[in-house]
């Protein structure tokens, strides 16, 4: 099936605008790396969603979902078949009780714009996640955290669907959340929206206070200057990745324009024209520089797709 075929079965329920025809996943990726993406489909709604995963499963066309692709590197050659960046940005807050707070969200909600609208109706208890670069969907689905908080303290229930377009709803014990982890990456479930369980506080200072204190140990301690996806690498069960990284004499390490950050080890930086396999190189040497000098294995927190 060619690509024009695919857009024009596309096009009978998702307007033009919505559907891009090989698209730069640069554009879409905080790495800003990567290869073109056949179709690139904007789904704001999950009737959209649903009507591309029946496409994509009639007529087997490959599928991979993205958010705002902070903790993803697309290898150069792109991705073939259908990208779908799930758009559902809607925002529900609930007072239940005298100080609970529900908050339903939409999987396309950037954490940043959740956290301010959280800070406007005085509710506490996201400011861990203030300043994570990613939707609600992506961080739902790898337990995002920071700062000795991570998503499975605070959500309730999660809408999703399945393979077979199915729509299901999981309480937080179905969701199986772990280090970094959940049933949705497991099975590839879509998260389409998730209930959050916050508080409701008197001052709203005391939120801000503490957004604006973890955003500047963020700025004082990690390289946003520079592209990245993150933290590249997984923190072991007894170690820091970070710190062996360092102990390895790799900060500053350079590949093409992949780096080790000479701020945090942890994080591999797009210097200025990195390719993926500048990165996807640099990785294997940090693995097997950590592995030679302390004979542990470090895991990718970082997801790499494409071909």
């Amino acid at each position: 099936m060619t690509n024009l075929e695919i857009y024009n079965l596309l096009n009978k329920r998702i307007s033009d605008e919505n559907i891009l025809q090989n698209e730069s996943m640069k554009k879409h990726t905080s790495f800003k790396i990567g290869g073109n993406a056949d179709l690139f489909v904007k789904a704001k709604n999950i009737d959209d969603i649903v009507f591309v995963i029946d496409i994509c499963k009639n007529y087997n066309i490959p599928l991979t979902v993205v958010g705002n692709g902070s903790n993803l590197l697309v290898k150069d050659n792109g991705i073939r078949g259908i990208v779908l960046k799930v758009c559902i940005d809607n925002i529900e807050i609930e007072n239940k009780g005298e100080s609970e707070a529900i908050v339903t969200v939409g999987a396309g909600v950037v954490l940043g714009k959740l956290a301010q609208v959280l800070l406007q109706n005085s509710i506490s208890g996201f400011e861990f996640a203030a300043g994570i670069p990613g939707t609600i969907g992506g961080a739902v689905r790898m337990n995002a955290g920071a700062y000795g908080s991570e998503f499975k303290d605070i959500v309730m229930k999660t809408k999703c669907v399945d393979s077979d377009g199915k729509i299901i709803e999981l309480t937080n014990e179905e969701q199986e959340f772990d280090y970094r982890k959940s049933i949705f990456k497991e099975k590839q479930y879509i998260v389409l929206e998730t209930t959050l369980s916050l508080k409701y506080v008197q001052d709203s200072n005391a939120i801000k206070a503490k957004m604006d204190e973890l955003r500047t140990s963020r700025l004082e301690k990690q390289p946003l200057e520079f592209p990245s996806a993150g933290s590249t690498f997984k923190r072991g069960s007894d170690f820091i990745t970070a710190k062996l990284i360092d102990e390895c004499g790799l900060k500053g390490y350079k590949i093409g324009g992949a780096e080790v950050s000479t701020k945090h080890a942890g994080f591999v930086i797009n210097t200025g024209k990195a390719t993926a396999e500048d990165v996807l190189n640099l990785i294997e040497i940090i693995k097997e520089e950590v592995l030679k000098k302390f004979k542990k294995n470090i895991e990718l927190e970082i997801e790499i797709v494409g071909e």
